[in-house]
């Protein structure tokens, strides 16, 4: 489980590295049209759209796989050793939920209504930009098992 969980760590970390830096090179060059050509690029407008878009959902999965997502820790931490191991269980349990939910059951009907519908200036169907949304929530899902993996393993919660 720690190798594919390292694997899924470098994959999201390029992915998310590699449309950064895409995205910098888009926003750059709608700035340079618009401004220096005076006549803005429609195409990457909207392809910075597609890539910011990407980048966020990507990029928070990749935050709760190195357990750097926002949490309120005061609560927890008053709890003895067992309890809190059993709240972070919980806590893993409620973020599947959601993820499962939301982001993979909601981001999969969102898509799939999206495949009818084309981009403005690319001509391509809206659901590649909204397949994000259930992608992320299976990378989300994955970590959170993975660390009630871990929580279990080491029967101790997990230190942030």
């Amino acid at each position: 489980m720690k190798l594919i969980k390292t694997i899924l760590d470098k994959i999201l970390g390029s992915i998310c590295i590699i449309l950064f830096a895409f995205l910098v090179l888009l926003v750059t060059w709608q700035v340079i049209t618009r401004f220096i050509f005076d006549n803005p690029s429609v195409i990457s407008e909207e392809l910075a759209k597609y890539c910011f878009v990407w980048l966020v959902l990507f990029g928070a999965a990749y935050v709760f796989g190195e357990r750097g997502h926002m949490a309120i820790e005061f609560i927890k931490d008053k709890f003895p050793s067992g309890i809190k191991m059993g709240v972070e269980l919980f806590i893993e349990l409620v973020v599947i939920l959601f993820a499962a939910l939301i982001l993979v059951q909601g981001g999969f009907a969102a898509t799939s209504l999206a495949w009818t519908q084309l981009s403005g200036a690319l001509q391509i169907p809206v659901g590649y930009l909204y397949s994000a949304i259930p992608l992320s929530g299976v990378f989300i899902i994955f970590y959170c098992i993975y660390n009630m993996y871990l929580i279990i393993k080491n029967k101790k919660p997990l230190e942030q």
